[in-house]
């Protein structure tokens, strides 16, 4: 059973659709008893770093989520801000993140940005994953993912980066450890290539 973790994000109906359309069993929840007896977990994002890292704090799920992800190994996906928070720390909050992923979250550069408007990066990009990166099977690169983002992740390791995008500079949109996954990108919006990593997480 699939958690998609209920904090209030916009996209999760898009995310429950897919998988119900792929009938693969997920449950939308924030029950700290459902979530303890689930076996893999979705951080869905929509919003601001800071937002959610106070929602996540004063609803009891973060301890909960480190025994069941830090200490049971069970695996996890966080998804736009749902990826940002598995860091330790953002430029946009003063909030500590989950710090499952080490790294720091930090505003693209827009000096970089040749055109406007710069900021946020919207809209489809290819990708360039690492060719061991089982998320990404089956995934067509070139036609790559849609975005709709202002930050980014500065993992602390280049081993913990799966994927990266061009924009400006080259930066990383898929980060991974362990049991840990996240993008940056929206594959609920994604169309089939967004539907493989919903498929590829759930098998993995």
């Amino acid at each position: 059973m699939i958690a998609i973790i209920n904090y209030g994000s916009g996209n999760i109906a898009a995310i429950a659709n897919i998988y119900k359309q792929l009938k693969i069993p997920y449950i939308v929840t924030k029950d700290l008893n459902e979530l303890a007896a689930a076996e893999r977990y979705i951080l869905p994002g929509v919003g601001a770093f800071e937002a959610t890292m106070r929602y996540l704090n004063d609803s009891g799920m973060v301890a909960t989520l480190n025994e069941q992800v830090l200490i049971n190994n069970k695996k996890v996906m966080g998804i736009c801000v749902g990826m940002q928070v598995l860091a330790e720390s953002s430029d946009e909050g003063s909030l500590a993140g989950l710090g499952w992923i080490p790294g720091r979250v930090r505003k693209i550069d827009a000096s970089l940005l040749p055109a406007s408007p710069k900021l946020p990066h919207m809209g489809w990009n290819s990708i360039k994953p690492r060719s061991d990166a089982p998320l990404f099977a089956g995934v067509d690169v070139e036609r790559g993912f849609y975005f709709l983002h202002s930050y980014y992740f500065d993992a602390t390791y280049a081993a913990d980066v799966s994927a990266s995008v061009e924009y400006g500079k080259e930066i990383p949109c898929a980060v991974a450890r362990a049991n840990v996954f996240g993008m940056q990108f929206h594959p609920e919006k994604s169309h089939a290539n967004g539907v493989a990593i919903f498929r590829n997480f759930a098998e993995l």
